[in-house]
């Protein structure tokens, strides 16, 4: 007996969404390469301000998976994350505040900033160490964008 044709068109979109959703999950089976980089100490004097200083430092380490331009509406997934670094500017610590939506996600994020360190010294924050906290936009073709530095969104 034939399948219903509301039926058929259903199987038919929940395969290409498996499809697609196995295509974007692959994106995060490898870590890009980081691109070495020697950081300046950083001169910020508050978190918000190293805030700046570290996402662009992410920018400069992993050039080829930023995301050029406004962000699409939907999202492959958003991670909040805290990370501390220390006076030299190892990562001590890296902790998810929002685990993202896409679980394969969040071991992504977490392994892209430890590989960046160092990170800029906070030669001028209390203790020599900082903890800040910057939201993740990434995009189903591996590509982000951290929201200190984000370009927008539609």
């Amino acid at each position: 007996m034939p399948l219903p044709s509301s039926l058929a068109f259903h199987l038919l979109a929940v395969a290409a969404l498996a499809a697609a959703a196995g295509a974007a999950q692959a994106q995060f089976a490898v870590l890009p390469a980081p691109v070495p980089t020697t950081p300046r100490p950083s001169d910020a004097e508050i978190e918000k301000e190293y805030r700046i200083d570290g996402a662009r430092h992410l920018y400069a380490t992993y050039p080829s998976r930023i995301f050029k331009g406004i962000l699409p509406p939907l999202l492959y997934s958003v991670m909040v994350v805290e990370t501390e670094i220390d006076a030299e500017g190892q990562v001590k610590a890296v902790h998810v505040v929002r685990k993202p939506a896409a679980p394969e996600v969040q071991p992504w994020v977490i392994a892209m900033i430890q590989r960046a360190a160092p990170f800029p010294a906070p030669v001028k924050q209390p203790g020599g160490t900082v903890r800040y906290l910057d939201i993740w936009l990434v995009h189903r073709s591996g590509q982000f964008q951290i929201d200190t530095l984000t370009e927008g969104q539609r």
